[in-house]
């Protein structure tokens, strides 16, 4: 699990990959959920948690570059 600081140093690209990796687990966990295969009901919750954690960085990241391409059509 990624703290969100060390996602803020990934790059926008990385973090889409990242957060479809993520995806990917949280759609296998629940078939395991569904079928009662899964032995750990806090992986669940932890990588709901984590692709939370990734969209807000990703998030962050788009508004600021979109702030910078506005000052920039400002500045010209």
């Amino acid at each position: 699990m990624a703290k969100a600081s060390e996602l803020r140093g990934l790059t926008v690209e990385e973090l889409q990959q990242h957060l479809e990796e993520r995806r990917e687990d949280l759609f296998q966990l629940r078939i395991q959920n569904a079928t009662h295969q899964l032995e750990n009901y806090a992986q669940l919750s932890a990588n709901r948690r984590e692709v939370a954690r990734i969209m807000t960085v990703l998030t962050e990241k788009v508004r600021a570059d979109d702030e910078a391409g506005e000052i920039q059509e400002t500045e010209d």
